[in-house]
């Protein structure tokens, strides 16, 4: 998996900003806290030239709005059932995720496929279906909420990465790249509960390698 930071190659001058980024830490579900906060974060995109956007970069962007709100309803879903923290932190910060591509499509004139804010409510048929079964999937086990989560977020990674190969505008690789870091250390997040209660995850969608490199690393730090 990529994993060369976009945001010092593109922007050197957001470096010092990542260096002094603070981090609110919590022992156990830490709350996604690397994500960049959304004055910041429009700020940057708004400082970013205007550049054309391709098909390809266009689709991912309507895919990836929507399928951060996937991950923000099933959060918001399982919590109602659990009421676990992880959930609970992890849900706001995919609201964050949700916000961070908005701006691109203000910037860009796009029209947001998100018709509802309503949680369960797609545009994308795809999407659509995989709520109704993620959210019923995690329904009847503490574990099987968690492992839903976690391949929620390796689902994540692997579509970010594939949009990130198809993108060359600063400001969408921008976003992409926080959202990165945010999806790793959700999955961590994930896995740290699931080891809490007494089981093994094994990674469903990343390879072996992917995995370990997530998990093996410490929580990121984004922009703040």
């Amino acid at each position: 998996m990529k994993t060369p930071s976009i945001i010092a190659s593109v922007i050197p001058w957001l470096v010092p900003i990542l260096m002094i980024a603070s981090c609110h830490k919590d022992a156990v579900n830490p709350p996604d806290s690397q994500q960049p906060s959304r004055g910041l974060l429009e700020t940057l995109i708004g400082q970013l030239p205007e550049e054309p956007v391709s098909p390809a970069e266009l689709a991912g962007l309507l895919w990836m709005r929507e399928e951060e709100k996937l991950a923000r309803d099933v959060y918001l879903t399982l919590n109602e059932t659990w009421n676990r923290q992880v959930f609970d932190h992890i849900s706001t910060s995919e609201q964050s995720h949700m916000d961070g591509i908005r701006f691109l499509l203000e910037k860009y004139h796009i029209e947001d496929p998100v018709v509802t804010d309503d949680i369960g409510h797609f545009s994308n048929p795809v999407l659509q279906t995989l709520f109704d079964s993620l959210s019923g999937a995690g329904s009847n086990r503490v574990v099987a909420a968690l492992e839903t989560g976690a391949w929620i977020e390796e689902l994540d990674l692997l579509d970010l990465e594939d949009r990130m190969e198809m993108t060359d505008n600063q400001d969408i690789l921008l976003v992409y790249d926080n959202l990165m870091k945010g999806s790793r250390n959700h999955l961590r997040a994930f896995v740290r509960n699931l080891e809490m209660e007494g089981v093994t995850y094994l990674p469903q969608l990343l390879t072996e390698e992917q995995y370990l490199a997530i998990i093996q690393s410490p929580q990121e730090t984004g922009l703040d």
